[in-house]
């Protein structure tokens, strides 16, 4: 991911947490816990990947913005950044 350091941090933040309850998840289903804590717990995994996912795209409008260029070395269209909210959806 192309972004600045800060950013790069959040993510792997919300990245590395969404990972930890996913393995929560996991576990609780191996355990037999009760459906209705597998699913809170699922759905906070959601919440973690969407935001991390945002983020990203917020980013990348940012750097469009600011005239910053894309991996391939052009900028950012309009359809690509509205393709990316769009793939969050």
């Amino acid at each position: 991911m192309v972004g600045d350091q800060e950013s790069n941090t959040v993510v792997l933040n919300r990245l590395r947490r969404a990972h930890g309850q996913l393995a929560g998840v996991i576990s609780m289903i191996e355990q037999g816990r009760d459906c209705k804590d597998v699913v809170t717990q699922l759905a906070a995994v959601s919440r973690a990947l969407d935001r991390a996912g945002f983020k990203i795209v917020a980013t990348s409008l940012r750097q469009c913005l600011t005239g910053d260029e894309t991996d391939n070395g052009e900028p950012m269209t309009e359809e690509q950044l509205e393709k990316l909210f769009l793939t969050l959806a």
